[in-house]
């Protein structure tokens, strides 16, 4: 790590985050079981009747998406074709190999070996839940893994725009696609588009709207400082209000089926660490530099999960076990991230320290 990362002190909040996000996790919980009513409330706010989006879920992913959006310069992304290998990378394994590779491992498990225990239904249901999942590369927490591995700010910022963007138009084929084939359920493709254009396009068009016009008016450095810095906290307060209202939705079939939790949890983690592996490895073997190669790994490996859980919900209810295996998704994301955060630090020495790769 270079000499400025080692001095560089992470936030309260990134230095914790395990921690806060088990005590959201906990406090979900409790808020589900010891208040059901409040919670079901809550539960069935929705942007209009039949919708199926809820209300609450959607402020706070927008609290949390729109600062995000703020930060894409879309020019930027002109200038990665000097150097594309990561990007490449990043594209190849987040749209062409991960939501298919875990459509298999989750017919592989959910369909054949887990099947005696979790019976067809919950297998279909958890098919969709861990599809919906790997469809969405990670957003937000992307930049917060990649500063743990001193990665390169603008580059990463590239990666995830670029994302975005595919994400617009490929996510609700790819969804429909696959949890039609690889299950018996069906995608209610008006609600899926309804998601997208919720959870996407409208933080997307706001934050890049607000971008060119308070940029033009007040200045990038005023931007930059002050409008930016202002949404840091209240990203993260969405975050947690967030995880509280996902475990607090899903409090009875977290504490009913731990079992099921534990069973959801295993193909999840052989997708994260199989796509954080390929892609390394791809990176490594063009030579991409680490700065760029650790947060592209990192990008494989994590979801987006605010809008997996939104549009589980959306799709098929917040009581359904395709929600549940989303908030399993939650559940085992930061400590995995964690841990290959770890393993791409410790193995910095493998790729080249310049910045003149491909």
């Amino acid at each position: 790590m270079s000499a400025d990362a080692e001095v560089r002190r992470l936030g309260l909040f990134e230095r914790y985050l395990t921690l806060w996000v088990a005590a959201c996790m906990a406090a979900g919980v409790a808020l589900g079981k010891l208040l059901p009513g409040f919670t079901d409330a809550v539960r069935r706010l929705e942007f209009g009747p039949g919708s199926q989006i809820n209300a609450a879920i959607a402020v706070l992913i927008w609290l949390m998406i729109y600062p995000m959006m703020l930060k894409i310069d879309f020019t930027s992304i002109l200038d990665v074709r000097k150097r594309p290998g990561g990007l490449l990378v990043t594209l190849f394994v987040n749209w062409l190999v991960k939501p298919f590779s875990m459509a298999f491992i989750a017919w592989l498990f959910f369909k054949h070996l887990f099947l005696p225990w979790i019976g067809p239904e919950a297998a279909n249901q958890y098919i969709a839940g861990a599809i919906i999942l790997a469809a969405a590369p990670c957003t937000a927490m992307v930049f917060v893994w990649s500063y743990l591995t001193d990665g390169d700010p603008a580059y990463t910022l590239v990666q995830v725009s670029v994302n975005d963007l595919i994400m617009l138009v490929a996510f609700a084929p790819i969804v429909t696609f696959l949890v039609s084939g690889a299950s018996n359920l069906t995608v209610p493709f008006k609600v899926l588009l309804y998601s997208v254009f919720a959870f996407i396009v409208i933080p997307l068009a706001l934050g890049s709207l607000s971008r060119v016009l308070l940029i033009k008016a007040k200045g990038p450095e005023w931007f930059e400082k002050k409008y930016l810095a202002f949404f840091h906290p209240v990203t993260i307060l969405a975050l947690l209000a967030t995880l509280v209202l996902i475990f607090a939705f899903q409090a009875d079939n977290i504490t009913g089926k731990a079992f099921h939790v534990v069973l959801i949890a295993v193909p999840l983690l052989i997708q994260v660490y199989f796509n954080a592996g390929l892609a390394y490895g791809l990176m490594k073997l063009l030579k991409v530099p680490h700065a760029v190669a650790a947060p592209g790994a990192l990008i494989g490996a994590s979801n987006f999960f605010e809008l997996a859980v939104a549009t589980a919900i959306a799709l098929y209810g917040p009581g359904s076990g395709a929600a549940l295996a989303t908030v399993v998704g939650v559940l085992v994301e930061v400590p995995v991230m964690l841990s290959v955060c770890s393993v791409c630090n410790r193995t910095r020495g493998w790729f080249p320290a310049g910045e003149a790769a491909p």
